[in-house]
């Protein structure tokens, strides 16, 4: 998972996709998966950075002990130069066997074929230990073309050494609205003299604040059909709310946001002590504490009535493309990363807390400090029904919607006019891609 609900880091180029991955279906989307009697190589792609490569690797090494005839081909990079060699290997019909895949662009290689259908291959996955909600985070038109490895929920984080520092009480996160965020952020404000602020960002800036805000009104991003259903005025309500934490000064300036977005979630004004409360995924606390070296707690989100509007953020997930000439090998391989206890000992949290019930309550007794936190919280929270899945043409919400967040912060447009452009805007990518 690498996106905070209330701001994240840029995309960068990953719109280039739409441009280069098209009607890329292999011969074996509907294939029922079958093993091959003779010596089999995989190739698997993934984003992260070495600490997950080296874990990666080690889970390899493990799985190709127990299958001794299939070999594993593991390459890494970036986030930005993922999804942009991905797209161009698959449209060159050249893919990896066993894809991580995000939840952003899951629908795009689905609808354009890209991807196996699972379901041809269960007799080598098992999926009973996922949670229904979970599964359907993977699922596009019903078809479970993916398998999320981590999943994570909304929250607040808070850096209670701040909150006692400066005297303010923590909120009772059982009961706490929008407006009692509102005022126990200017509360750290005023009372640290402008030394920090309240919080570190005003909705707006990644694909999960929209997601959120709108299910606590009633309302969904996406329909069912895969077509915008968010209402102007809800939006514009969001940003407006943004702007009122701004001008008080219980936010960080815009400024500062746009700053932070560049800095990533590590380096930017919460986990440099700037300020004392942010949004995020209860999966963050883990790196933020580190980052902050101070005490930090996950508050349940602000409420708007009792709406379930929390909802299970898959990290990321498994896949096996439709290219693969191995689907039921490379089945095999994302079998033994999700359901296997010595791949899970190697891998443990690294991609999130385990969407496998099993799993995760294998390796919960061993979690300390903020990662039994994470899952604490998590267990806490009790999420609505799974969101659409972003469609197929929607993959570039986020840097759409971060320039529709400045544009208002900086006051360059009205949130009522910035919300009929974004969601004509979004739609209109969507509407291409059909």
């Amino acid at each position: 998972m690498h996106a905070s609900p209330f701001r994240r880091v840029a995309i960068g180029t990953t719109a280039s996709l739409s441009l280069v991955l098209t009607a890329c279906s292999g011969s074996s989307t509907d294939t029922p998966a079958k093993l091959s009697d003779k010596p089999v190589t995989l190739r698997l792609t993934y984003w992260g950075a070495d600490v997950r490569a080296k874990l990666t690797d080690e889970a390899i090494a493990a799985f190709e002990k127990k299958h001794p005839n299939i070999k594993i081909k593991g390459q890494y990079k970036d986030w930005n130069g993922y999804w942009d060699a991905l797209a161009t290997t698959t449209a060159a019909k050249d893919s990896p066997d066993v894809v991580q895949m995000d939840e952003l662009y899951l629908a795009s290689y689905a609808d354009r074929g890209a991807l196996y259908d699972l379901g041809n291959a269960k007799k080598f996955l098992d999926t009973s230990q996922f949670d229904a909600k979970a599964l359907a985070t993977g699922q596009v038109g019903g078809t479970q073309y993916a398998l999320p490895v981590g999943i994570g929920v909304m929250s607040v984080i808070v850096n209670t050494d701040l909150f006692k520092k400066y005297g303010v009480a923590l909120p009772d996160d059982k009961t706490w609205t929008w407006d009692d965020y509102a005022k126990v952020a200017k509360e750290l404000t005023d009372k640290s003299g402008g030394k920090i602020h309240g919080t570190s960002g005003a909705f707006g800036f990644s694909a999960g604040d929209i997601k959120y805000w709108a299910r606590q009104h009633g309302e969904n991003l996406f329909d069912k059909d895969g077509n915008v259903s968010l209402q102007p005025e809800t939006l514009a309500g969001m940003w407006k709310y943004g702007l009122g934490l701004i001008s008080s000064g219980a936010s960080v300036k815009t400024s500062t946001m746009v700053e932070d977005l560049t800095a990533g979630i590590t380096a930017g004004s919460f986990a440099t002590g700037k300020t004392a409360m942010m949004g995020g995924y209860n999966t963050q606390v883990t790196a933020l504490q580190q980052a902050t070296g101070a005490h930090l707690k996950l508050l349940q989100m602000p409420h708007v009535g009792t709406t379930k509007a929390n909802f299970f953020k898959p990290s990321m997930y498994w896949a096996v493309s439709s290219q693969s000439k191995h689907p039921a090998e490379a089945a095999e391989f994302v079998n033994f990363l999700l359901n296997d206890s010595t791949a899970a000992d190697i891998l443990k949290t690294e991609r999130g807390i385990p969407a496998n019930k099993k799993m995760l309550q294998h390796l919960q007794s061993g979690l300390a400090g903020t990662d039994k936190a994470a899952v604490d919280y998590m267990n806490e929270v009790t999420p609505g029904e799974s969101p659409v899945v972003t469609p197929n043409g929607g993959s570039g919400i986020e840097p759409e919607l971060q320039r529709y967040s400045q544009d208002v912060y900086f006051g360059k447009t009205s949130p009522d006019a910035a919300a009929k452009a974004f969601i004509k805007e979004l739609q209109g990518e969507i509407d291409a891609a059909k």
